[in-house]
């Protein structure tokens, strides 16, 4: 996997103040996009061990409230192995921190993927520029849904963060 950036104290992307890493590789190629540097696969630096420790140096402070996965897109096909391990990995170091996975997939298309055990928040589907509101909040367009993962595989119907 490669990535382009490590944001530190980052209060746009997930609740709370979080890490972004923000992932190289994306197909959707959604016009308006605010990051399409991030969509070529073979872009931006390897995500090697130096890039995971500073990744959970950024994670450790109590004040981080988690793990935020962007890019690109977290799910490009050839990116999801290495992002199962990566929140695995989390998950067991760091298991009061929430993660949080942008996709432009819809859920229908990811939920049955196993490496959603260890994701709290999908934000899913393409940006779509003619629905786009900078009013929203965690989202760029109108059809984006904020999901609450594990609440939705418990209930087998989609339930959607509470944004109060």
């Amino acid at each position: 996997m490669r990535y382009h950036d490590i944001t530190k104290d980052d209060m746009k992307n997930g609740e709370g103040l979080r890490v972004v890493l923000w992932v190289a590789g994306c197909g959707h190629a959604c016009p308006g996009c605010h990051n399409p540097i991030t969509w070529d696969a073979d872009g931006g630096l390897p995500f090697d061990r130096e890039a995971e420790d500073e990744l959970f140096e950024a994670l450790a402070p109590e004040y981080i409230a988690g793990l935020t996965l962007s890019g690109g897109d977290p799910l490009f096909p050839a990116n999801r192995s290495d992002i199962a391990v990566l929140c695995a990995r989390v998950r067991q170091r760091l298991p009061d921190k929430t993660i949080w996975l942008y996709t432009g997939y819809a859920w229908e298309e990811i939920e049955d993927l196993p490496l959603l055990d260890n994701v709290d928040v999908v934000v899913d589907g393409r940006f779509i520029q003619a629905q786009a509101d900078p009013l929203l909040h965690w989202r760029g367009s109108a059809n984006q849904r904020v999901i609450d993962v594990q609440k939705t595989r418990a209930s087998h119907t989609i339930v959607l963060l509470d944004q109060n």
